[in-house]
């Protein structure tokens, strides 16, 4: 993770050089995709595309689709970059969590005005919910888009039933491609979420956007900076009550409240008991006059 407070600049590092370089990627072939995918439809000469500078070549398929296979390369390494990377890595930032649906309706209730935003960690609930939908169109896209290619290149006689499904399923998924990036950008031009848009060039978002957004990312790692341990027990000094400190373990800036408890001690732990049979026991007052009297004599 590269996340870090820059206290000094007044920013949050949110995503690092490998994030931006992975999310251009896929970003640029895909568009690159859809052009060409369209330009396959004969749109091109139709709409007089090919007519515009330096687009003359729109209009031939061969060309068209041999700029689709080369974008297509880029695409396919970098999704599959992104998984193997963050999934060795362990990072599940993205990956939505239970309440997600619930609390992006409330989010959106909040544009209205009609109630306050929960407080977030690095990511929104919609943004999670988001990643998994561009995930799951991504993987059809490729997969369909193999099968296709596979029959142009090696299996030409391939099983129209085959064909029809994967060129039917590359087609719907293409649509909600498109929906989904035009969706990915018209969330940026909402009011809220505009202070986000930097962080896709430069990876960094303003401090102050973020403490008053993503507290619950900022305590995360305000804790680690401060070297807090896990949640856990710290060890007991003897003679003392034990103290449970409970601090964010995995990301969790919830848990960051400490408690004492006074814990009996175990079975057969006698130490710091005192026996009162093993002391002496105190003269009594008739004792000491004797004694007194017999020094005087």
């Amino acid at each position: 993770m590269n996340d870090r407070i820059l206290p000094e600049k007044s920013l949050v590092v949110r995503h690092g050089i490998v994030e931006i370089g992975e999310h251009w990627a896929i970003a640029i072939s895909g568009l690159v995709l859809l052009v060409t995918g369209m330009f396959e439809l004969p749109m091109a000469n139709r709409y007089y595309i090919t007519s515009l500078p330096g687009l003359g070549w729109s209009g031939d398929f061969i060309k068209s689709l041999y700029i689709h296979y080369a974008a297509s390369v880029v695409f396919i390494t970098a999704s599959v970059f992104h998984l193997l990377y963050h999934g060795i890595r362990g990072e599940r930032g993205m990956l939505p969590q239970p309440e997600d649906i619930k609390t992006s309706i409330l989010v959106l209730k909040s544009f209205f005005g009609k109630r306050e935003e929960p407080p977030f960690h690095k990511y929104l609930p919609e943004q999670r919910l988001a990643y998994v939908g561009m995930a799951v169109i991504i993987a059809m896209l490729i997969l369909s888009g193999l099968v296709k290619t596979y029959k142009n290149l090696y299996a030409p006689d391939m099983s129209l039933t085959m064909v029809l499904w994967a060129t039917w399923i590359h087609n719907v998924f293409f649509v909600l491609f498109i929906l989904a990036f035009a969706s990915h950008i018209g969330a940026l031009v909402l009011k809220p979420n505009r202070p986000m848009f930097r962080g896709i060039f430069t990876g960094t978002v303003r401090l102050d956007y973020a403490r008053r957004r993503h507290p619950l990312w900022i305590a995360e790692m305000e804790g680690e900076g401060e070297g807090k341990q896990p949640m856990g027990r710290l060890p007991a000094v003897e003679g003392q009550d034990s103290f449970h400190a409970e601090v964010p373990d995995g990301g969790d800036a919830t848990k960051r409240a400490g408690r004492v408890t006074t814990e009996a001690p175990a079975a057969g732990d006698r130490r710091g008991e005192v026996n009162s049979e093993n002391l002496p026991a105190a003269p009594d007052a008739e004792t000491g006059d004797r004694e007194n009297e017999q020094r005087d004599t």
